[in-house]
């Protein structure tokens, strides 16, 4: 069967929307990004890994990235609160291969940064960032091990957020929370251009209009042999 030309089909839908809820997609999306992006490593504890979600889906980050070599990546329904599928999620698991050195070469291919955060002799403190040289993928280890030697080996920068108590360390969820909430507001602030394209708002305001409509598979089965025949 013939696919439906996109734009006609998304009005179709959008009949099926209240306009409080149409408001309501077209707000999020523009204040989504791609501009920073979150790369999980071996995350192992469901809880954390299904707050991480939460967090990223709460300020406005659409991609992440999930590095599963030891450990696969589990959702907690009960934790996640349905954020994840408003999100765009992109794993990475090949048996027996290093599966980093995967995700570091795809997004250095699509222009990012490979931030690694975690202290290091070279690194910045989190509000020192410079937001400016372009897009960022930020890195986040386990508690236990933190980031790979891959990782730390390729890194073009590193950051931290500085502490001054006995505990070395935050959880794994706090911390991406204290990341991004510092770097998601100075890059709302600052003069970059940070929001996704005109034709990626579009991909996402159809995703998101589907999932927003119950039975939205018979709808789009029933307006597709309209359009099409």
């Amino acid at each position: 069967m013939t696919e439906p030309d996109k734009t006609q089909l998304l009005a179709l839908l959008q009949q099926h929307l209240t306009p409080e809820r149409m408001h309501k997609i077209d707000s999020i999306l523009s204040m989504r990004t791609r501009y920073l992006t979150v790369v999980l490593e071996d995350i192992y504890q469901s809880q954390n890994a299904s707050a991480v979600l939460r967090t990223c889906e709460c300020l406005g980050i659409q991609d992440i990235h999930i590095i599963e070599n030891r450990n696969r990546y589990e959702v907690n329904p009960l934790v996640v609160h349905g954020s994840d599928k408003w999100l765009s999620l992109h794993k990475y698991h090949q048996p027996d291969k290093n599966s980093t050195e995967d995700a570091i070469k795809l997004l250095r291919k699509n222009g990012y940064r490979i931030v690694a955060t975690t202290p290091h002799t070279h690194d910045i403190a989190v509000d020192k960032f410079d937001l400016q040289k372009g897009p960022a993928a930020l890195f986040f280890g386990t508690e236990r091990t933190g980031l790979s030697e891959t990782v730390l080996a390729q890194a073009d920068e590193f950051v931290k957020i500085p502490m001054v108590g006995y505990t070395e360390s935050l959880n794994l969820s706090v911390s991406v929370a204290m990341v991004l909430y510092e770097l998601t507001h100075r890059l709302r602030t600052n003069l970059i251009n940070w929001p996704l394209s005109t034709a990626e708002q579009f991909e996402l305001r159809l995703e998101w209009t589907k999932l927003s409509i119950r039975s939205c598979d018979d709808l789009i089965k029933y307006y597709t042999n309209i359009l099409t025949s």
